[in-house]
């Protein structure tokens, strides 16, 4: 018996198809992994599920819930559907949260309009899903609000409203995007238990292959809104039937390579030496020691709540005597749970956090005020919220070309963006456009356009590459290695993903609390950890069965 059934969905916007024809169905207890690349109609097919399509969409065909055509309910049926038998974990966590309410009423939100339970009830169940996730007390208080936690942590919230009520059906939306390795594991094993325990179905949207081969019973890929494979996952991980299929499992392991000079249009550089005045006066001011980026016992203290009225307040040292370089043209790993302090450390060294003690120097600058505005120039960031590093008013030819302001703005930067946006998978056409009207994994090429278009010396990425799928992360990571080959640029790469780490950095740092815990060449730390909890990053990272995978590296490229 299927809990739910699509059939034949047909969605239309304007005059543009997105979903075409898609038939699937879930029984109760089972896991279907949803793959495909960035705008194949994944989020779309899930959006029509809930009822949240935006206005103006058309639709055919029928989507069936435990006997209900759900596209033929009114709004307020939908309401009463939402959350009490149906749920869905969207993949950016600050749109599913208010910034206004502490994240114990939110989650004790939905228990109070769907079960017209009494507030203090709510909330000690909302206590307890908030546990149930990772978010334990004392260090994560019910009066907390979205923006006191990291990424990763908001994701947790969100997870927490969406099982709060145990839904018949839940739709998880790159659950796992924000999560370190080891949170990731401990959500995917509480998401696998709900669905066997509690009969759920559960719909996995991922561009991560590993996480599906790990999780899902059965895998249908999309492409251009069409469903073009479906099979149990060992069956067609080990001998997918389409092309598309295994030209994605091949990306799944790709190894970037550095490629030809790459340029934003025939004959240009990204900038020459002469138009980037922080580039041609780099020497001027560097190391003695030839350090592009030097760290030296940086300490960040953050002031948290009183556990109890007129309690002192407790401290909580985020960033604790931290010390690194980072050479010309080196890249640099930082990996780490959620929370240790990367994201602490990241604000710090882009002078937007001042440091209690030690010193960050850029060249033979102090990070901070009265930074020369060439040494400013010469480091861009990609952050881990696409959506959130953006002005949603802004065009998408006006975010691109934001650095330029450092630099003096050029005579043809229209032309410099529409090429960066074809050099990370877009097209010149949506410079046009506004941040909205792109999908988590175009948003995320968005800001790596931003960040590459005046060719900076250190470029600082906080999971930049997180939100992409397979394909295109490939792309961008080949795109980087470019980059850094031509240019001599250094890279700080922060992730949680430790097949990319491995992939693309020289040197890592691996930070539990604040504290660098180990560090060293990146292809003998993950081949032989020497502190546990290295060892303990090492284990939870998900991966695909090397013996599924035998016959996948000779797959031809994407088209």
């Amino acid at each position: 018996m299927s809990l739910l059934t699509l059939e034949a969905l047909t969605l239309m916007i304007g005059a543009a198809p997105i979903l075409r024809g898609v038939t699937l169905g879930l029984g109760p207890g089972e896991i279907l992994g949803l793959v495909g690349e960035s705008g194949s109609g994944k989020s779309m097919t899930a959006l029509a599920v809930m009822g949240l399509l935006p206005q103006g969409a058309r639709t055919l065909g029928r989507i069936w819930l435990e006997g209900q055509d759900v596209l033929a309910l009114t709004e307020r049926q939908m309401c009463a559907l939402r959350g009490n038998q149906i749920g869905m974990i969207f993949q950016e966590p600050m749109t599913a949260l208010n910034p206004l309410m502490t994240i114990g009423d939110q989650v004790a939100e939905t228990l109070m309009v769907h079960r017209k339970m009494p507030r203090a009830e709510a909330r000690q169940i909302a206590r307890d899903k908030l546990d149930r996730v990772g978010l334990t007390a004392p260090r994560f208080p019910l009066s907390l609000y979205p923006h006191e936690l990291s990424g990763g942590q908001r994701q947790r919230v969100a997870i927490a409203m969406a099982i709060a009520l145990q839904p018949r059906v839940l739709i998880a939306d790159e659950p796992t995007t924000a999560l370190d390795v080891t949170t990731q594991a401990e959500v995917l094993d509480l998401l696998r238990d709900l669905a066997r325990t509690e009969d759920m179905a559960l719909i996995l949207i991922t561009h991560d292959l590993a996480v599906v081969a790990g999780m899902a019973d059965r895998v249908a890929v999309m492409r251009r809104g069409e469903i073009v494979e479906t099979g149990l996952t060992e069956t067609l991980f080990r001998a997918p039937q389409h092309p598309y299929t295994a030209q994605l499992l091949a990306a799944s392991t790709h190894r970037p390579e550095a490629a030809a000079r790459p340029t934003f249009a025939p004959g240009r550089e990204y900038l020459s030496q002469e138009e980037n005045p922080a580039a041609s006066s780099w020497q001027k001011y560097s190391d003695p020691d030839g350090a592009l980026l030097r760290v030296a016992g940086a300490v960040r203290t953050y002031r948290l709540a009183r556990p109890r009225p007129f309690a002192p307040h407790p401290a909580l040292r985020a960033v604790d005597d931290v010390s690194f370089t980072i050479a010309p043209g080196e890249s640099l790993g930082l990996v780490g749970e959620s929370g240790c302090g990367k994201s602490t450390l990241t604000r710090a060294i882009l002078g937007l956090d001042p440091l209690q003690e030690g010193t960050i120097r850029l060249g033979a600058h102090l990070v901070g005020p009265g930074m020369p505005q060439a040494a400013r120039a010469d480091v861009q960031v990609v952050f881990q919220d696409p959506y959130g590093s953006f002005n949603p008013r802004q065009r998408v030819e006006t975010l691109v070309a934001e650095p330029f302001h450092l630099t003096g703005l050029p005579a043809d930067w229209r032309d410099r963006v529409a090429a960066a946006l074809v050099e990370v998978g877009l097209a010149p056409e949506d410079g046009a456009k506004f941040i909205h009207e792109f999908s988590g994994g175009q948003r995320q090429r968005i800001a790596i356009a931003r960040a590459l278009i005046i060719r900076p010396k250190l470029i600082v990425l906080d999971e930049a590459v997180s939100a992409l799928d397979v394909r295109v992360r490939a792309q961008v990571l080949d795109l980087l290695a470019a980059l850094q080959a031509s240019h001599d640029l250094a890279y700080l790469f922060i992730s949680h993903d430790l097949s990319v780490v491995r992939n693309v950095t020289t040197r890592c740092l691996v930070m539990q609390a604040g504290r660098i815990v180990e560090q060293g060449p990146t292809e003998a730390l993950f081949t032989a950890p020497g502190h546990p909890y290295t060892a303990q990053l090492l284990a939870a990272a998900p991966q695909i069965p090397p013996a599924w995978m035998e016959d996948r590296a000779h797959a031809s490229p994407l088209v």
